[in-house]
C-alpha cells in the first residue's frame, strides 16, 4: 500500500515519508483525528515502509516484508485493540514481554494501539515507563479520536500528528464518478472523515436501509406519534437496524440540521435534499431554537446509549420528548 492511498493528509505523508527516507523518525507519535481520517492506513504505512525491502522511504505493498505487515503476521510489528471496553495493563505487559526479545535480523520493533485513550490508568502508566525506558529499538504509534483524554506525560514524549477530515464535496464528487447514488454519496460523506470510510459506508449494503429507517422515524415522529412508536418496535429493537442505531441517530442529527437550512434558505447545503417536499412544510412548524434543542435530545440519546442504556426505551423517549418540541 503506498502512502498516495491515504487520501487527504499530505502535511503528514511528507514528515512520516521524509523521517523514514532520513532514519529520523521519532519514538512515539500520537496519530489524532476524527474517525475514518486514515490514521489507521497511515500507521500501516508508516510500518510497511520502515520494514519494505525495496521501497527507498515507501511502502511498495509486494514484497514479503509488507505483505507480512497488512496480514498481521510480521514478528516485530504488533497491533493492539481494546478489550472489551478498555486498553488493559496485561496487553501492555504482553507486549513488553514479546519486545524484551531481541529481533532476529535487528530491526526496529512497532506496535500500535487503537483508541489509546481507552487505556486504564494502571495501562497508561505503564504505557509510560516503555515509552521512557525501551527495550530495545522501539516506534509507539496511539491512534486516538480523543488525544487530550491522554496522560499528558504520554502526550509530552509523543510527537502530535492531527488528521483532519477531509473537504465532504471533492469526497462526494468522487464518490458520485465512481458510481455511488448522488444521495448516498452527500450522506455518507457527512458522517465520514475521509473518502475511504465514505467509500465504505456508501457501499454498505446496510447503509441504504439505514437511511430510509431514519427518514421513516424522523417523519412519523413530526407527524404520526403511534406510528414512530411501531418502527422502534419493529425495526430498531431487533434485527440488523438495532445494530446500526448509532448511525441512524447520526443520520437523524443531519436531517434535523437540515431543518434549519431550510429556515435559513440554503436549500443547497441540505444533505436529504431527496426529503425536501415534506421537510419543507415541517421546517418552519418550530422555531430554529426547537430545532437545537432536539439535536440536544439526540446527542443525549447517544451518550447514554454508550453508557449501555436500554436502546428501545432511549429511543421511545427521545420520540415522546420531540413531540413537545
Amino acid at each position: 500500500m503506498s502512502v498516495q492511498e491515504t487520501d487527504g493528509q499530505e502535511r503528514i505523508r511528507h514528515i512520516l515519508r521524509t523521517g523514514v527516507r532520513n532514519h529520523s523518525l521519532s519514538h512515539a507519535y500520537i496519530f489524532n483525528g476524527p474517525r475514518g481520517s486514515g490514521k489507521r492506513d497511515m500507521a500501516l504505512w508508516l510500518a510497511q515502509a520502515v520494514y519494505c525491502v525495496r521501497g527507498h522511504g515507501d511502502a511498495c505493498g509486494e514484497c514479503p516484508e509488507c505483505r507480512k505487515v497488512i496480514h498481521g503476521n510480521h514478528p516485530d510489528f504488533h497491533w493492539i485493540e481494546p478489550d472489551g471496553a478498555s486498553v488493559k495493563i496485561e496487553q501492555i505487559r504482553e507486549l513488553q514481554k514479546e519486545f524484551a526479545y531481541r529481533s532476529s535480523q535487528a530491526r526496529k520493533k512497532i506496535y500500535v494501539i487503537q483508541q489509546a485513550d481507552r487505556m486504564t490508568i494502571q495501562a497508561s502508566n505503564s504505557l509510560l515507563k516503555f515509552l521512557e525506558e525501551p527495550i530495545a529499538d522501539v516506534m509507539a504509534i496511539l491512534l486516538t479520536e480523543n488525544g487530550q483524554a491522554l496522560l499528558p506525560t504520554i502526550k509530552s514524549r509523543s510527537q502530535w500528528l492531527s488528521f483532519v477530515p477531509e473537504n465532504p464535496d471533492a469526497m462526494e464528487a468522487a464518490l458520485i464518478a465512481e458510481g455511488v447514488p448522488a444521495m448516498l454519496a452527500r450522506t455518507a460523506v457527512r458522517l465520514a472523515a475521509g473518502l475511504p470510510a465514505a467509500r465504505e459506508l456508501a457501499r454498505a449494503e446496510w447503509f441504504a436501509e439505514a437511511r430510509t429507517t431514519m427518514v421513516q422515524l424522523a417523519k412519523e415522529t413530526l407527524t404520526r406519534f403511534p406510528a414512530a412508536m411501531l418502527t422502534v418496535q419493529q425495526k430498531l429493537a431487533k434485527g440488523e437496524m438495532a445494530e446500526r442505531l448509532d448511525t441512524i441517530l447520526d443520520l437523524w442529527l443531519l436531517l434535523l440540521r437540515d431543518m434549519i437550512q431550510l429556515q435559513c434558505g440554503r436549500r443547497e447545503q441540505m444533505v436529504f435534499a431527496d426529503q425536501v417536499d415534506w421537510m419543507a412544510d415541517k421546517a418552519f412548524s418550530r422555531g430554529a431554537h426547537e430545532w437545537v434543542h432536539a439535536m440536544e435530545q439526540v446527542t443525549d440519546v447517544q451518550k447514554r446509549l454508550r453508557s449501555h442504556a436500554n436502546s428501545q426505551l432511549a429511543v421511545e423517549k427521545l420520540i415522546m420528548d420531540m413531540q413537545g418540541g
